[in-house]
């Protein structure tokens, strides 16, 4: 086994960082430069994977091989992270970034597909669900959900978060440094993600000097507060077969989320995962799969 990979429960090798990155390629949205890539068979139903902040589409690498087995997955870096373009002169919205797989999926004619996603890529999803009564490039068939702050209500920001969002976020974006992201994710994780996760983490915000976007990045903060009514009765109201997957002792998103999930949303489909922290996909990657793959057998 090589040094830089790590092996799930199931034997399964995740691939390092710097394999990701080999596998994956370009598309150019607007002028920008998104960093994708696809695994499985085309002709299998399509599953796309939406990463969370402050990190990138390599949170997906323990369940990316598993998934595509049987389905044909899709994921990117959304713009302003991993791999993609960081430009400080463009803006960084939800909207923006639910317009990006809309088009990214439209460029490969793919008109329908199975969502799974994690933290901010959970509002990406809450206003991919909003289009689908309005018009839409793409037509959902499932949602799954991981750790992420639905309602703003129950939203609980770490330090880091309340910092980049002040006036002087963008100060405190440059003095961001490896040590601080180890200290966050050791905070919002339960159970220990290893040095090569995180120093994978750390090389994807260097990546295209990270920095410079950081405190605009974390605006949709604000946006979730601004669209809560559209994007929480997206989820309220949708038909679409729907799943939540928790660590239950994320301090950000947690059991105290899932509480109002099922006061505003639905009690059914729920997976809690004693235990797990913020990042259920690194922490109990096996878990974490077996659950996307059952919930999928039954509605793909």
């Amino acid at each position: 086994m090589p040094s830089n990979a790590r092996q799930s429960a199931d034997g399964y090798v995740a691939p390092s960082l710097s394999q990701w990155q080999q596998q994956g390629r370009y598309f150019d949205f607007h002028g920008r430069q998104v960093f994708w890539q696809t695994a499985g068979n085309p002709k299998n139903p399509v599953v796309l994977l939406i990463h969370g902040f402050p990190s990138a589409s390599w949170d997906w690498r323990h369940q990316w091989q598993p998934l595509a087995e049987k389905y044909y997955v899709i994921t990117a870096d959304m713009p302003g992270f991993g791999f993609s373009d960081k430009s400080p002169a463009r803006d960084y919205s939800i909207k923006l970034q639910a317009d990006m797989f809309e088009a990214l999926l439209s460029a490969q004619g793919i008109t329908h597909c199975h969502l799974v996603a994690h933290d901010y890529g959970d509002t990406v999803a809450q206003e991919l669900l909003a289009r689908q009564t309005e018009t839409s490039l793409l037509t959902l068939l499932s949602v799954q959900l991981l750790n992420g702050g639905l309602f703003p209500e129950t939203h609980r920001p770490v330090l880091a978060q309340k910092l980049l969002i002040s006036p002087l976020g963008f100060v405190f974006a440059r003095f961001f440094t490896e040590k601080k992201l180890h200290k966050t994710f050791a905070h919002i994780c339960k159970q220990p993600l290893a040095m090569e996760e995180l120093s994978g983490l750390w090389q994807l915000h260097c990546f295209n000097q990270g920095s410079r976007v950081m405190h605009k990045l974390i605006r949709y903060m604000q946006e979730r507060r601004r669209y809560r009514d559209r994007w929480v009765n997206a989820l309220a109201h949708t038909l679409l077969p729907l799943q939540l997957i928790n660590g239950a002792d994320d301090p950000i998103s947690g059991k105290h989320m899932v509480h109002r999930y099922r006061e505003l949303v639905t009690d059914k489909n729920i997976v809690s995962l004693a235990g797990v922290g913020h990042y259920p996909q690194l922490e109990a990657p096996s878990a974490v799969t077996a659950a996307i793959c059952s919930f999928l057998r039954e509605h793909a």
